[in-house]
């Protein structure tokens, strides 16, 4: 198995080598922007999603045009563009509306033949030979993420990116941290001694609580990050309407800002979701498939597609040195459909938050119901594909009082004083309702 963790270091770089590495951005993502202008050639013709036909076609060009740029880089900028024009591709089949892909963000990728990658330093190839620049590393790294992964030679180094940030002036390397695990590294969800699999559905919402999980947990809060970002479009709109080059730059600042606060909240957010899973022994985490979200969910946003989709990715990512698994089900019908008595009509959505079953009277949150749902479909889909003679290991799905099997079997919890909770309806407390 392995695990894949990116950290984020801050770069001594010397003075005088600063614009090497500014030259070294620009030809880069002359080299991607040039490779997409070629390949895009929508609506007239088919596209070119070939890396080999990119190279193929302008890779001698580009070493001409940017001279003194690492051969590899320019290879990466290609392939960048490349992987760009793809995503556009399918977007196209999907019917949405899309254009040509941009690069303007100050970014580079470096692999182990355009740096040297060392636990202390880094040696990064520019246009003007290569430059060493000394990790600023902290005090004590020992529980953060530079102890964990970076300086941990059980980790690996990967293909990185070098960013800058304009406002502080400083450089960062974006370290692609890779660790390849034995079996019996697992954790104990993953172990062969663990016989079931217990399912952590989660239900995501552009409104209210973020995430809302099986286990009865309300995560995150979907309100405020609209709130903060509706704030962060009207200082920005104002800003532009000045033109100066004062407020350009402030616009730009800002939207750093926007950017690192809402991957704080995020990772927040996955924390917590993965801390609900261990805290209830489950093997695997169950989203909503995110494909075509925003036709689905009429006040989804492109913001909220892009914060559901980065939510989904860190807990991807950091579920794997835990040993769960996280997938994704169809999202039909999770939210008419009861979790208790399976009855599915559209009427059994009341409003946004209360759901109303119209053959049994099952009264619950609509979040929560939904995310009950979520785990039963990944339920019903790891059942299905055991091969034992004996049925395999017993399905079940994590709820706050205890755990559900596929037939309707309920397990309280050693802690559980509640009785009959068989439908694991939450609190007034905690819902609301």
């Amino acid at each position: 198995m392995e695990v894949v963790r990116t950290v984020k270091v801050k770069l001594d770089v010397p003075t005088e080598r600063c614009e090497d590495l500014h030259q070294t951005k620009t030809r880069f993502l002359h080299c991607a922007n040039t490779t997409a202008q070629w390949a895009w050639r929508h609506p007239h013709d088919h596209c070119v999603t070939s890396k080999r036909k990119a190279e193929s076609a302008l890779y001698e060009r580009l070493r001409d045009e940017t001279e003194s740029l690492h051969a590899n880089l320019v290879q990466k900028g290609i392939r960048r563009a490349i992987e760009a024009t793809k995503s556009g591709v399918a977007r196209l089949r999907k019917g949405e509306r899309t254009s040509q892909p941009e690069f303007d963000a100050w970014s580079v990728v470096y692999d182990k033949r355009s740096a040297t990658f060392h636990r202390d330093h880094v040696s990064l190839a520019t246009v003007d030979g290569r430059v060493e620049c000394d990790y600023v590393l902290p005090d004590d790294p020992e529980g953060t993420p530079i102890g964990e992964y970076l300086l941990n030679e059980a980790y690996e180094f990967r293909t990185s990116t070098l960013q800058y940030d304009r406002s502080s002036g400083e450089f960062y390397l974006h370290a692609r941290m890779r660790r390849t695990t034995d079996e019996h590294e697992q954790s104990p969800a993953d172990s062969s001694d663990a016989k079931h699999r217990t399912v952590l559905g989660v239900d995501l919402n552009v409104d209210g609580s973020l995430a809302v999980a099986s286990t009865g947990a309300f995560i995150g809060n979907a309100d405020e990050l609209t709130h903060r970002r509706r704030e962060f479009e009207k200082t920005r709109g104002s800003m532009h309407q000045t033109g100066t080059r004062s407020a350009h730059l402030s616009i730009q600042s800002m939207k750093d800002r926007e950017h690192r606060w809402m991957q704080d909240e995020l990772h927040r957010a996955a924390n917590q979701i993965l801390e609900e899973a261990r805290d209830h022994g489950c093997t695997h985490v169950a989203f909503e498939n995110l494909t075509d979200i925003r036709t689905r969910m009429a006040a989804a946003k492109r913001f909220h597609a892009w914060a559901f989709r980065r939510l989904y990715e860190y807990v991807e990512y950091k579920a794997e040195i835990y040993g769960i698994e996280v997938e994704q089900v169809s999202p039909a019908y999770t939210s008419q459909r009861c979790s208790k008595c399976g009855c599915t009509h559209e009427s059994n959505r009341r409003s946004k938050h209360q759901f109303v079953c119209r053959a049994c009277g099952y009264e619950v949150n609509a979040d929560y119901n939904a995310s009950k749902n979520i785990a039963g479909k990944l339920l019903k889909r790891l059942h299905s594909g055991q091969t034992s003679p004996s049925g395999g290991a017993p399905c079940q799905c994590a709820l706050t009082s205890g755990t559900l099997s596929l037939n309707g079997e309920f397990d309280a919890s050693v802690d559980s004083t509640a009785e009959g909770e068989s439908t694991d309806k939450p609190t007034t407390s905690v819902v609301g309702h």
